[in-house]
């Protein structure tokens, strides 16, 4: 087994689970976390609660500034509204050969990382799992979905990309090499604005909403506007793609909730701007898009609400 070190930045539910099982494998990881988190977990350890099996073990941390690195993997598993202090965090443990590999939502965060770090050491990535933090600061799975898709941007096939499969072949969950992450990347982005959108602004899982009439067909507007606002930005998104995305809107398990609607039921902040307002930025002001309008409405409604 080919081993690497890993700095895995964020503990939560996405970099708790994905760091955790890099660790159960095998692989050397780090978390660069919070102090809070780094006490939580050095009381409690990282603690994965999964239907695809348990985990539970010490973990190595640091805290932005503490000494460490350069390391040869940085896997990015932080909100989008994060982002900026991430990346200053960032910089002392990244060498010139370390590899980033996103995994936060959206599009927009790739041109800010090529813009600090070499357009080279950033490749392209996206995860698909259901997974939250309960108040004990444990990771919950749930579901059948542990994926974790990685590429080069351009496609091509690499060294650095093959050495991060090997890396991952023996951790339990499903880690895979793909020739065209940013057409995965842009479904993902579809997916999860529409899947977000409706289940926040309906306050509901995705059964009931689907199940009627109303709820199916205002589903599939909303995703038909997310699709037209994408579009501004990469026009090659086909109408194949829109009903890819829909057919596993449809198919979702009627009890899943998009992670965003969990983060409300917490009274958490919410990626709202990251998502769906940078669609309505590139969709220009003259777009007629009620719906998505609509959505972005109510997540900054919420917003507004919960920090007063």
């Amino acid at each position: 087994m080919l081993k690497l070190r890993f700095l895995v930045v964020g503990a939560g539910a996405v970099g708790g689970y994905f760091g955790g099982r890099l660790m159960e494998s095998g692989q050397d990881v780090t978390f660069l976390v919070r102090p809070r988190r780094q006490e939580e977990l050095a009381s409690r350890g990282l603690v994965i609660h999964s239907t695809q099996g348990d985990f539970h073990s010490p973990v190595q941390t640091l805290t932005p500034g503490q000494p460490g690195g350069p390391f040869d993997v940085v896997l990015l598993a932080v909100k989008a509204y994060h982002l900026e202090q991430t990346i200053q965090d960032l910089l002392p443990y990244v060498g010139k050969d370390t590899v980033i590999l996103p995994l936060l939502n959206g599009m927009v965060h790739l041109d800010r990382l090529q813009e600090v770090f070499s357009p080279g050491q950033v490749l392209g990535g996206l995860c698909l799992i259901e997974a939250t933090l309960n108040d004990a600061g444990e990771v919950k799975h749930f579901g059948e979905r542990h994926h974790l898709f990685f590429g080069e941007r351009d496609g091509s096939e690499s060294e650095r990309v093959r050495r991060l499969e090997q890396a991952m072949e023996k951790a339990r969950f499903e880690g895979i090499r793909s020739g065209e992450i940013l057409r995965r990347m842009w479904e993902k982005y579809l997916f999860l604005a529409t899947f977000s959108g409706v289940t926040c602004l309906m306050n509901s899982a995705i059964g009931p909403i689907m199940e009627t009439g109303k709820g199916s067909a205002l589903t599939r507007r909303l995703l038909d506007e997310i699709a037209s606002a994408a579009r501004r930005r990469e026009p090659t998104l086909d109408e194949d793609l829109v009903e890819k995305v829909y057919d596993m809107i449809r198919f979702l398990e009627p009890s899943m909730k998009s992670s965003m609607l969990r983060d409300m039921e917490k009274g958490a902040s919410v990626e709202g701007d990251h998502l769906q307002g940078v669609l309505l930025q590139m969709a220009g002001e003259e777009a007629d898009l009620p719906l998505l309008s609509t959505v972005y409405t109510r997540l900054q409604i919420y917003e507004a609400r919960r920090v007063e």
